[in-house]
């Protein structure tokens, strides 16, 4: 985001999802039911110069997501931008199991520099983000899908709805979904940001001059999900399947 920041550490922990209570029953990969709110998931490494393949075939679709929060409850005390100087009109939404906004979708190029986001590549280019890898280094957007939430204001605190660094996400585009964590603030009143990995995962162009999306992105956060280590993303996608199953199925 462009804006000064600073980054908080991770504590070292074995690596692990924490779903929401109410999951009473989880089938991962076809493999196993589980029932305990913590799903333990394989460890990541420290640095990658390029993101891992990671399975996206969740049975659910982008129709099933978009058919659950068609209609808003607002939980902000207002609306924000989706760029400064826009109109502010888009609320931020909720239900007993998420939170969600519709919007654009700028992208974050911030934390580790890399062959595409540096300071060459984004003149707004910031080598910090809100929140870190566990090893304590930021994170890096060229490889990791994560989401950008406003920082926490009288507008909205995201804080005080089941939300905070690592919580899953699942992010719609047209008929993709994707699943990736919150991993970067912004600005108090400006909503609509991601990764250069969580755009390119969309088919969205990632340039951080030229790319995004003028509008038709979801961003659907789970309530008190977290993925740790953040920045694992087979554990994202693994978390956000069984997620959007359960929240599509009624729990």
């Amino acid at each position: 985001m462009r804006w000064d920041r600073v980054s908080v550490g991770v504590p070292h922990e074995r690596p692990h999802i924490v779903i929401p209570v109410q999951s009473l029953a989880l089938t991962v990969a076809g493999v196993a039911a589980l029932t305990p709110t913590v799903l333990h998931g394989a460890a990541s490494p420290q640095a990658r110069t390029e993101p891992p393949a990671v399975r996206q075939s969740g049975s659910v679709g982008a129709a099933d997501l978009l058919a659950e929060v068609g209609d808003c409850t607002p939980v902000s005390q207002g609306r924000y931008r989706s760029d400064q100087g826009a109109a502010a009109t888009i609320p931020v939404c909720g239900t007993d199991e998420v939170v969600f906004w519709k919007a654009d979708m700028d992208i974050d190029c911030d934390g580790q520099p890399g062959i595409r986001c540096n300071t060459a590549a984004d003149p707004y280019f910031s080598a910090s983000t809100a929140f870190a890898q566990s090893d304590g280094r930021p994170l890096n957007s060229e490889t990791l899908p994560y989401v950008v939430v406003p920082a926490p204001s009288a507008l909205w605190d995201y804080r005080a709805h089941g939300v905070r660094g690592g919580s899953v996400v699942a992010v719609v585009y047209g008929d993709r979904v994707r699943y990736a964590v919150v991993g970067d603030t912004g600005p108090v009143g400006v909503i609509g940001e991601a990764s250069y990995a969580a755009a390119e995962e969309l088919g969205i162009d990632p340039d951080p001059r030229s790319g995004g999306a003028p509008s038709g992105v979801t961003y659907i956060v789970f309530k008190n999900s977290r993925v740790i280590p953040l920045e694992d993303r087979e554990a994202a996608v693994v978390a956000g399947e069984a997620l959007a199953r359960q929240f599509v199925n009624g729990g």
